[in-house]
């Protein structure tokens, strides 16, 4: 994967990524990805393109289990989020809906940074700085999971949940 940074703070929470007066539109997925981060970047759904990568410090997705910002996040091309730290719910919820979330150190990151992810080997090559930065591996079942398109497809395919691989 291979793309164009997007920099966040600490403690992004659900809030931040869809507001809560949107919830409203919750079974109108096209519509409520249009406001993801109104009014923490305002614009970003017109200015973010398909392949590109959140990068955030510490506790992202902190605060509700609300699913709708993992699948926000991915509906509007978003391939994967990179933090020093996730809030666990919102962390689960990203490979259940089949984004890749990865934990490493983002301090090196800038804003419009190219960078290229590789998963299966646990690296991210930093363009800019022309250095590879290593992350703990993601397990086999999430990589899975995360192959199959998320948990429903991946449950659809094996008919249940499949962890002897």
């Amino acid at each position: 994967m291979k793309g164009r940074v997007w920099k966040f703070g600490d403690a992004i929470s659900t809030d931040h990524i869809i507001p809560g007066r949107y919830f409203y539109l919750r079974s109108n997925l096209p519509e409520l990805a249009k406001h993801i981060f109104e009014y923490e970047r305002p614009g970003f759904s017109e200015r973010v393109t398909p392949g590109d990568v959140i990068v955030a410090g510490q506790n992202f997705g902190q605060g509700s289990s609300r699913e709708h910002a993992a699948i926000v996040i991915k509906m509007n091309g978003i391939q994967a989020v990179i933090a020093k730290s996730f809030a666990r719910i919102f962390y689960r919820n990203c490979f259940n809906n089949g984004l890749p979330a990865v934990i490493c150190d983002t301090e090196r990151f800038r804003e419009g940074d190219e960078i290229e992810l590789f998963l299966d080997e646990g690296k991210i090559i930093h363009y800019p700085r022309s250095e590879t930065i290593s992350f703990v591996s993601i397990p086999p079942v999430m990589k899975r999971i995360l192959e199959d398109g998320g948990l429903v497809e991946h449950v659809k395919k094996y008919k249940d949940l499949r962890l002897d691989f």
